[in-house]
């Protein structure tokens, strides 16, 4: 497979997934596939495994999203046997933002959730699904050997090609790698960006043309998107919308062509 864009969809915190259908039909023309968040920033979502499901409903594919501090090992084993009912065969696990209340209730890690996942394709149970495909997230830093066997991986999301590109040099990784490119949609997020991942650098001048002009940070995104394609270095980028997903839909559609 080329170049892939693996688009985020905003994961419905109510029983509705209107929402969730109309960013897949939008962004349908420019996305490869669509990653479904697992209980997004601390707040309960619907299940990405229900949500993946209906991505593929509609023709797409589908990834879903699964964190460790909300599963018990009892809990992450149904969500492997319903990702199987529903033909749901790629996920990406994730250690999970700080819930808004409450604490973790996980027993679980993410290596761990990875050898399981393993375990239950060489399961009875599991016979004739999948073969399950497992990613992982990474700093824009040193991989664990145990991240390197993962079948794709997502590098967090960077402003940088520089940065990116460095990264991307100084690693070798068994599967697919996607940079991460994120719409900076404001000011304010682009603060909250900057105390909740780690060494993210976003140029000065960049949150000074969001603050003039909302485009500019679709505009930046779309921009990135292209460099990282053009670079060779990746296999295909995380691209996260948030709710600018109808202005990033239609200026790749032009630029992808």
């Amino acid at each position: 497979m080329g170049f892939e864009v693996v688009c985020e969809v905003e994961p419905p915190t109510r029983p509705d997934l209107t929402r969730v259908r109309h960013q897949i039909g939008v962004l349908s023309p420019v996305a490869d596939s669509f990653l479904i968040p697992d209980n997004h920033i601390g707040r309960a979502t619907v299940s990405s495994v229900a949500v993946a499901h209906e991505v593929q409903a509609m023709g797409a594919r589908g990834i879903a999203c699964l964190n460790s501090r909300d599963r018990n090992l009892l809990g992450f084993r149904r969500d492997l046997l319903t990702a199987a009912a529903y033909g749901v065969e790629r996920f990406l696990f994730v250690y999970g933002d700080k819930p808004s209340a409450g604490g973790r209730t996980s027993e679980l890690t993410v290596r761990a959730m990875m050898d399981e996942t393993r375990a239950a394709g060489e399961a009875s149970a599991f016979a004739g699904c999948g073969p399950f495909q497992v990613g992982v997230t990474s700093g824009l830093r040193r991989v664990p050997a145990w991240k390197k066997t993962a079948d794709f991986t997502f590098v967090q999301v960077s402003y940088s090609m520089e940065n990116l590109l460095r990264w991307r040099e100084s690693v070798e990784v068994d599967g697919p790698v996607y940079a991460g490119v994120m719409v900076l949609a404001s000011a304010r997020m682009a603060r909250n960006l900057a105390s909740s991942i780690p060494d993210i650098d976003i140029p000065a001048e960049l949150v000074e043309a969001v603050e003039r002009d909302r485009s500019a940070g679709v505009a930046a995104a779309c921009e990135q998107v292209l460099a990282v394609r053009e670079s060779g270095a990746f296999d295909g980028v995380h691209l996260v919308p948030v709710s600018r997903y109808r202005e990033v839909a239609a200026v790749l559609e032009r630029e992808l062509g």
